[in-house]
């Protein structure tokens, strides 16, 4: 959806590549399985920063308050946003297509990451207050239930001067939305019995054991439209930060005729797990 946010000197070429951008989406988490330093891109556990510990928002500065190693076990998907973002500025500058299309899928999914609040917090799947499942329930689950109700039409891209600035805003929000994820959650379960909170689902040809539609319902309601207006800031946000790398490169004119080949092959998972962190898969353990 953030294709339709651009404006027309980078909608064709956008559109044209659409489904380019649409497969190669998922390819940071197909790293996740063979590159260990993959996963702490994808987040960053602010809670762990909320003890009296002040972590800058430059990079450079960060580290010289607190190690690299501590940095990456703790998440650096703010710095990894802006390395990114730097990357498609200069894939723009050179004005080759495969990169500009590679580092626009990368962002987008490292953008949408930063629009979740489990992706902040080392609570991320509710393993520390017995809620274990809830990123999948809220990250998939949910949006697989009520996408359909949900209006993507959020407006033209702006120009953002300062992508890592931006960056700490959205992560600011998608933290501040956390304790309600997990507190409406393990309240409504208290009213409810197991039998009636789970119920059988078949996924990808397989059953399982998920969270159930009436639950599913009713907690969805009682977090009064989060799940969306956390999606319509991703697609907004990731428009926006394709647009501002297209402006700071000084605006080149793309080849909006041409059309990469879409090959879903270039990441194969070779692992059964995930390198670093788990994140659940969305069924009962």
């Amino acid at each position: 959806m953030a294709v339709f946010t651009l404006p027309e000197e980078l909608f064709g070429f956008y559109k044209k590549n659409i489904d380019y951008i649409t497969v190669h989406a998922v390819d940071p988490d197909k790293r996740r399985y063979i590159d260990p330093k993959e996963g702490a891109r994808h987040y960053i556990d602010l809670d762990l920063y909320e003890t009296g510990e002040s972590l800058p928002q430059q990079w450079y500065q960060a580290v010289s308050c607190f190690t690299v190693d501590t940095l990456e076990a703790r998440g650096i998907s703010p710095w990894n946003i802006e390395f990114t973002y730097r990357k498609l500025v200069k894939a723009f500058r050179d004005k080759d297509n495969d990169r500009i299309l590679h580092y626009s899928a990368d962002l987008g999914h490292y953008v949408a990451d930063a629009c979740v609040p489990l992706h902040t917090t080392s609570n991320y799947n509710g393993q520390q207050s017995g809620q274990t499942g809830i990123h999948a329930f809220w990250e998939s689950r949910l949006p697989e239930l009520f996408v359909s109700d949900y209006d993507f039409l959020v407006g033209k891209a702006q120009y953002v001067s300062d992508p890592l600035k931006e960056t700490w805003i959205i992560l600011h929000e998608s933290h501040a939305a956390v304790d309600s994820v997990l507190s409406i959650e393990k309240e409504l379960s208290k009213s409810i019995s197991s039998d009636q909170k789970f119920a059988p689902i078949v996924r990808n040809g397989i059953m399982t054991t998920n969270y159930s539609d009436d639950f599913s319902k009713v907690y969805h309601q009682r977090l009064g439209g989060m799940v969306e207006r956390r999606m319509r800031r991703a697609i907004f946000a990731i428009g926006s930060f394709w647009y501002s790398a297209w402006v700071e490169a000084g605006q080149p004119e793309l080849n909006s005729e041409k059309k990469l080949i879409v090959s879903s092959d270039s990441l194969k998972q070779t692992q059964l797990k995930m390198l670093g962190r788990q994140e659940d898969s969305g069924s009962r353990p």
